[in-house]
C-alpha cells in the first residue's frame, strides 16, 4: 500500500511524516482531550505542537469544525447556570461591555491608520478584539466583503493572543487576587474569543466560569449593531447580517436548568460532555496555528493586535480591581 510522505521544516530541521501517521497522532490528541486528563490549556498546547511537528492533517475542515463545536460546548455550559446570577452578572458586566468596545473600535481605527494597514484587515483585528474574536470576524467578513487573506491576517492574530492569554490570565488573576466575580468580568472583556475566556475561567473557579460566559455571549449581540453600522462603513448595499443564534440557545439551557427540575438530573452530564467539546475546540484552534499561518499574519497587524490586546486588558483590569 502506498503511503504519501508529508515533510515539515521546524527549526531547520526537516520531518518526514507519513500521512497515516499523522492522522494517527492527530486522532490520538483528540481521543485524550475528550478524556477528562487533559486541562484546556494542556489542549491547546498539544494542538499547537501538533501544528509545528506533524500538521493537521484536516485543515480543511478545521474551521466548520471547531465553529460548530464551540457553539454546541457553550449552549451545553448554559446547562450549569442559573438565570438570577447571570442577570446580576449581565448587570454587572454592561457598563464595561460599552465602554470597552466602543474604545476598542476607535482606538483600532486610528492605530491601523498610523501604521497603514489595510482597512478591512484592521477593522477585522479591532472588532475581534473589541466585540468576541474568530465569531465577530466571521459575522463581519461578509457585510464588509473582506478576501481570505484580510480574515486569515485577522483571525491569526486573535488566535496567537487568545492562546497566550489562557496559559496567562489566571495566574495574573491569582497574583492580584482577584475575586472569582472579578476575574470572570476581567476575562469577558479582555480575552478575544469565547473558547478562550471560557478556558481560563474555568480553571479559575465554577463562579468565575459562570460570570465569564454570562457577560461574553451578553457581549457577542454586539456583533449585531457592529455589523449593522459597518455597512455604512464600507457601504455594503446587501447589508447581509450573520446573527448568532447559538447564544439564545444558550439562554434555553440555562431557563431549562433553572425552572424544570428534572434537567437538573442530567445537567451535570451535560455540563462534563461540553467541557470535553470545549478542550477539543481549544485544541483544534491550536492545531490550526500552523508556521505557515504565524508568518503569513505579518508585523503590522500583528502589532496592531499586541497593542489593542495590552491596552484592553491592562484597563479592564484597573476597572474590575477599583470600579466593579
Amino acid at each position: 500500500m502506498y503511503t504519501q510522505n508529508t515533510s515539515i521544516k521546524n527549526n531547520g530541521l526537516l520531518l518526514h511524516v507519513n500521512d497515516n501517521a499523522s492522522k494517527a497522532i492527530f486522532i490520538g490528541c483528540v481521543i485524550l482531550c475528550l478524556s477528562p486528563f487533559v486541562s484546556p490549556a494542556i489542549a491547546l498546547l498539544m494542538g499547537l505542537i501538533v501544528a509545528q511537528l506533524t500538521g493537521h492533517p484536516y485543515m480543511q475542515l478545521n474551521h466548520k469544525a471547531t465553529h460548530l463545536l464551540l457553539q454546541v460546548s457553550v449552549v451545553g455550559l448554559g446547562f450549569g447556570m442559573n438565570v438570577h446570577s447571570a442577570l446580576q452578572a449581565g448587570k454587572e458586566g454592561i457598563l464595561f461591555t460599552i465602554a470597552s468596545i466602543t474604545s476598542t473600535l476607535v482606538f483600532g481605527y486610528f492605530l491601523g491608520r498610523w501604521l497603514k494597514i489595510e482597512k478591512k484587515t484592521s477593522y477585522l483585528i479591532s472588532t475581534g478584539t473589541a466585540i468576541c474574536g474568530g465569531s465577530a470576524i466571521a459575522a463581519i467578513s461578509p457585510v464588509i466583503k473582506a478576501e481570505e487573506k484580510q480574515i486569515s491576517i485577522a483571525l491569526g492574530c486573535v488566535f496567537i493572543f487568545n492562546s497566550i492569554a489562557l496559559f496567562i490570565f489566571p495566574g495574573i488573576g491569582h497574583h492580584f487576587n482577584l475575586s472569582q466575580t472579578q476575574f470572570g468580568l476581567w476575562c469577558a472583556i479582555a480575552i478575544h474569543d469565547t473558547s478562550s475566556v471560557v478556558g481560563a475561567a474555568s480553571k479559575y473557579g465554577v463562579h468565575a466560569l459562570e460570570v465569564a460566559t454570562t457577560v461574553k455571549l451578553a457581549r457577542a449581540l454586539w456583533i449585531i449593531p457592529v455589523a449593522f453600522m459597518s455597512t455604512f462603513i464600507f457601504k455594503n448595499k446587501s447589508k447581509k447580517i450573520s446573527i448568532p443564534y447559538f447564544i439564545g440557545l444558550f439562554i434555553l439551557a440555562m431557563v431549562a436548568n433553572t425552572y424544570i427540575p428534572t434537567v437538573s438530573i442530567v445537567s451535570p452530564y451535560i455540563i462534563l460532555i461540553a467541557k470535553a467539546g470545549l478542550t477539543l475546540t481549544l485544541f483544534l484552534i491550536g492545531a490550526g496555528l500552523s508556521r505557515q499561518v504565524l508568518v503569513s499574519v505579518g508585523f503590522k497587524p500583528l502589532f496592531q493586535g499586541l497593542v489593542l490586546w495590552i491596552a484592553i486588558s491592562s484597563t479592564a483590569l484597573y476597572a474590575v480591581m477599583h470600579l466593579a
